[in-house]
């Protein structure tokens, strides 16, 4: 994924409280849940020595999305009273956390874009269809069209031979020219938003007539057929099921793609793996693609610079006589670096393994 959205979170160089919450709405008493989380994360904070300013600046903004129902998260970045980046998060985070430090620690956010893809949901019927695009790990679309084409003699009716021949031409007519400007809300619907998947549900018969008009014109990204439809809310519930699986997947399957190029270029020396190697690589701006595991808890801590946001070391003497040097956990000031480099990034995924739980593959 692409880093730069991160950026904003290193404008400063004061300490930065970091937290990432669960703010699932799918119990009855979700918000009483919510506000336990953020007591408990506002607590550590201050344990932590966060500013009040920047706690009341939490208390303002932390809460999720309200009108929200299911599954989510948030991440929010805050110093000198000044709030850095507030983000809704797809998956909730394995677990609560709440950390004052140095830099910002965004690798949940990191992981959970990462997961994402900007992509198109199409729920087809003889009549029409219903087209929502979302841009990557946003829970509501960016562009909604719900087309219903005429429905006079969509279906066959009781009559003569060739009144009923009249009727079919008639009703297969009515559906290739509701599938047909299904077929352009889709292309519309992708352009907006750079999809790189389209998700297809609904009636057979109209979803074949759909898959004839894509084909004519095939779409940039990846077509996948799944479950669910628009006719009821039990129909429009397995769509949303179905959409999440087949979005899993395409992830994973991503995942694997980096993954195994990886393995590839780890042979072909044009990789490193393990922090010693891959801070000297960052150090140097040679690294296109830091990878990361998600878990972190062993991490050791390492020094660095606010004059050189690229220069890291184990030991403080690495940096000479850097006044601004301070030290912080291995994974936020590698991820810093990679984000005020220029590099992207990817999750390493289990059961990938790479010594430290770190990688980057290389520019040169």
């Amino acid at each position: 994924m692409d880093l730069a959205l991160l950026e904003p979170l290193y404008a400063g160089d004061a300490s930065v409280a970091s937290v990432h919450l669960d703010t699932s709405r799918v119990t009855h008493d979700a918000d009483k849940q919510n506000e336990l989380r953020w007591r408990a994360a506002r607590r550590s904070l201050s344990e932590q020595g966060a500013e009040e300013a920047d706690l009341a600046v939490l208390d303002d903004v932390v809460g999720g999305a309200p009108d929200l129902p299911g599954p989510q998260g948030e991440a929010l970045f805050v110093s000198a009273g000044r709030l850095l980046g507030a983000f809704s998060l797809v998956e909730p985070p394995a677990a609560d956390s709440a950390r004052v430090l140095p830099v910002p620690d965004p690798l949940g956010v990191a992981i959970d874009r990462d997961h994402q893809l900007p992509h198109v949901v199409v729920a087809v019927d003889r009549e029409g269809a219903d087209v929502e695009a979302y841009p990557a790990a946003e829970h509501e679309p960016a562009l909604r069209r719900t087309f219903n084409g005429s429905t006079l003699h969509i279906t066959r009716v009781r009559a003569g031979a060739e009144a009923k021949a009249s009727f079919h031409r008639r009703t297969v007519n009515l559906w290739t020219e509701n599938t047909g400007q299904a077929a352009d809300d889709v292309r519309a619907a992708m352009a907006r938003v750079e999809a790189a998947v389209v998700l297809v549900a609904g009636d057979p018969k109209a979803v074949g007539l759909l898959r004839e008009h894509l084909a004519a014109r095939q779409p940039d990204g990846e077509v996948f057929y799944v479950e669910g439809g628009r006719t009821d809310s039990s129909a429009r519930a397995a769509l949303r099921a179905s959409v999440d699986a087949a979005m899993h997947e395409v992830m994973t399957n991503r995942h694997r793609d980096v993954l195994a190029r990886l393995e590839g270029e780890l042979a072909g020396g044009r990789a490193l793996q393990g922090i010693p190697a891959v801070k000297e690589a960052l150090s140097e701006g040679r690294v296109e693609t830091l990878l990361l595991a998600a878990d972190r808890s062993e991490d050791p801590v390492l020094f660095a610079s606010r004059r050189d946001p690229r220069a890291l070391g184990t030991e403080r003497a690495a940096l000479g006589e850097d006044s601004t040097a301070f030290s912080a956990p291995a994974a936020t000031l590698l991820l810093r670096s990679a984000v005020l480099g220029g590099a992207s990034f990817t999750e390493i995924l289990p059961p990938t393994r790479c010594t430290d739980g770190v990688a980057a593959v290389l520019r040169y």
